[in-house]
């Protein structure tokens, strides 16, 4: 599978990255293993994980999902073969959350002990931390690249002016710099990501690596009307969200796409983003080894114009 470069990292990823969300939450340690198996088997290398996964869950801590990432990579020994990503400062509890210096320093600490390693490759703030400085935040990583721990960091979350203030402050101060930026992107929720991040990405060289590239299971075209909402524990959100006129139009392109590429409509989902400008890899979950082998084959997929002009009709559709 070819690769892609992740910003100026000299990290090489496949142009797919496994969502790590729904480890230790909406499937168990055996099935994670078995999809992370299929994920490498298949040519995947990139995974994507937080300290806060998956704390919503009622009895939950965080750290689940990166405990059973470790357990995986201890038990297969395929940590050279993989590029990790992580994230912090998403309130895991009162007392731990945010990009302070010294939350920073402490908090990777916990994400090296559960994944097993003694590095991260791709270190990320979850989200933006106004109370913080910018000047500190990437101190703390600066610091952790000189000791090892950290071979590159990314954003998440960041509005297109914050992410311009930690360049600048990167710049001024030689620290490293955010290489990519993992911000809601897909088919459905485009237009502040095209208007306001696209542009400084490009500029800047960094990499996008959006999440929610299937619009949290909406683009797969497994919910179309209120019934369909019943098959998952995210079902009543995705409805709330997507099941509209703008959502509807879009599953009708998707899938007169599909069919004319003989696909399914999540793999012209993520193709599309795989080709969007700005784009390096798409952050997709899944929930069993079927669906990644389904995801992965999107990797191969390679819309036409025409298909994307199917696709663009849907954008002007009002929601309601």
């Amino acid at each position: 599978m070819q690769t892609r470069e992740l910003g100026r990292s000299g990290l090489q990823i496949s142009p797919l990255m496994l969502g790590g969300n729904v480890f230790g939450w909406t499937i168990d340690e055996a099935t994670s293993f078995a999809v992370l198996d299929a994920f490498v088997a298949n040519g995947g290398n990139a995974i994507d994980t937080a300290d806060g996964y998956s704390v919503w869950v009622p009895g939950h801590v965080g750290g689940e999902s990166e405990t059973i990432i470790g357990k995986w990579l201890k038990q297969r020994g395929r940590r050279d073969d993989v590029v990790i990503a992580t994230k912090v400062g998403w309130e895991v509890n009162a007392d731990n959350k945010g990009l302070k210096k010294d939350y920073i320093l402490r908090a990777v600490e916990g994400s090296l002990k559960r994944l097993q390693t003694d590095y991260i490759d791709l270190y990320q703030s979850h989200k933006d931390d106004p109370t913080t400085p910018v000047e500190e935040t990437l101190e703390a990583y600066a610091q952790l690249v000189k000791e090892g721990k950290v071979r590159a960091i990314g954003a998440s979350n960041f509005t297109a002016a914050r992410l311009q203030e930690s360049l600048d402050a990167s710049a001024k101060h030689g620290f490293p710099r955010y290489e990519t930026l993992q911000n809601l992107y897909n088919l459905y929720d485009r237009e502040d990501f095209e208007q306001n991040l696209a542009p400084l990405l490009l500029k800047e060289n960094i990499s996008a690596i959006p999440y929610y590239g299937l619009a949290a299971g909406f683009l797969t075209g497994k919910y179309r009307d209120q019934a369909d909402l019943q098959k998952s524990p995210r079902g009543a959100g995705v409805g709330q969200k997507y099941l509209n006129k703008k959502g509807l139009a879009l599953l009708t392109s998707l899938d007169a796409v599909a069919d004319r590429q003989q696909a399914t409509p999540a793999q012209v989902a993520l193709a599309w983003l795989m080709q969007a400008p700005a784009v390096t890899a798409p952050i997709a979950s899944a929930t069993s080894v079927g669906q990644v082998t389904e995801l992965l084959e999107a990797t191969e997929l390679r819309l036409t114009a025409e298909d994307l002009e199917t696709l663009e009709q849907a954008k002007a559709v009002k929601a309601a």
